[in-house]
């Protein structure tokens, strides 16, 4: 633990865990027991959500903040069995066909089976077909599919597996630590999640006294854009915790936190992105102000859109390959948790 109380090995060992549960959007259950016992260990209250979903409630007095980070990622489903036995598939969530193809993939069948398997694109060898590879664009419509590692031959092969349409691919998340960078599938949004885990286990263990009434909202389904269109009736202000992408005209830095001042929705409210400004600036905190264009939104605009009467803002770590094999360095996250912490605590 360093001298912000930031416990880096437990972050690091909580993230690898989050990442190595498959959580594609809608397929929330084993990753809310995960969390609802890791809350349990802590000793924080909590509730879960009728749709899935975990709400810790942290305690505190008055003037309710909920900080929110997700526990869904983006993945495949099964569109429908081509002829070959190959599946034909679709994205869930913003995912795009160069940065999955060739990755490996689990396929869970409605009877309980779990399936591997890899992305393709169709035809898929440089040798015998380079012109077509190197002249067109992988499209999932087209010519990517999943191939299984099952000795299917037809449609009905798979069908005979358990395989129909509808069910969910999981990808393999490839999580590495490398001189402090972080490079895994679903640094967006597991990393969050993660430091606010870190969070939790400082303010019980220490008995440290809130500012206000706080819940940690971990909320299933961010990436298809609803997953905290409900909040508890008291919250006043929602601060989602999610990646700060990296590129070309962006300020973000994977070893910063990044405040976010617009996304492709709209500016977050002034007035709590300049308490949130205020907080890292008073702590010496490295951090940076982000515009985010035209693709990125966050939960903290769902609950916007939903009709509550609430401030909204966000911020969290520079990460690189957003949606891809994302990157991202323990630096980011420090100062990720030490703006958390800032806003939260006395």
């Amino acid at each position: 633990m360093n001298d912000r109380g930031f416990d880096e090995k437990y972050c690091v060992d909580a993230f690898r865990e989050l990442v190595g549960i498959d959580s594609t959007t809608g397929q929330y259950e084993q990753i809310q027991e995960y969390i609802c016992g890791v809350l349990k260990e802590l000793g924080c209250e909590y509730r879960v959500t009728h749709k899935g979903g975990v709400i810790a409630d942290l305690g505190g007095e008055r003037n309710a903040l909920c900080v929110t980070a997700h526990l869904d990622d983006i993945g495949l489903m099964v569109r429908h069995v081509n002829a070959d036995g190959t599946l034909n598939v679709c994205p869930v969530g913003g995912l795009y066909p160069f940065y999955c193809v060739t990755e490996n993939v689990r396929v869970y069948a409605r009877g309980g089976k779990v399936y591997t398997g890899t992305v393709c694109r169709t035809p898929n060898s440089i040798h015998v077909t380079e012109e077509e590879l190197r002249t067109t664009m992988g499209d999932f419509r087209k010519n990517v599919c999943v191939v299984l590692d099952e000795d299917v031959k037809d449609a009905a092969d798979v069908a005979a597996l358990g395989i129909a349409t509808g069910d969910i691919i999981a990808l393999e998340p490839r999580f590495t630590v490398a001189n402090g960078y972080i490079k895994s599938r679903f640094v967006d949004d597991k990393a969050a999640v993660a430091v606010l885990l870190c969070a939790i286990k400082r303010i019980k263990e220490q008995k440290l006294a809130l500012k206000r009434k706080v819940y940690f909202y971990f909320a299933a389904y961010e990436e298809i854009g609803h997953g905290t269109t409900w909040l508890p009736e008291d919250v006043k202000d929602i601060v989602a915790v999610d990646i700060a992408p990296t590129g070309p005209q962006q300020n973000s830095d994977e070893k910063k936190v990044s405040i976010f001042a617009k996304d492709s929705r709209f500016p977050y409210h002034m007035g709590l992105t300049n308490e949130l400004r205020d907080c890292a600036e008073a702590a010496g905190i490295d951090h940076v102000t982000d515009i985010f264009t035209p693709h990125y939104g966050t939960d903290a605009d769902g609950s916007v859109l939903a009709g509550h009467d609430v401030r909204h803002a966000a911020f969290g770590p520079g990460t690189a390959n957003s949606h891809g094999y994302e990157r991202t360095h323990i630096k980011g996250l420090e100062n990720t948790y030490a703006l958390l912490m800032e806003l939260i605590t006395k």
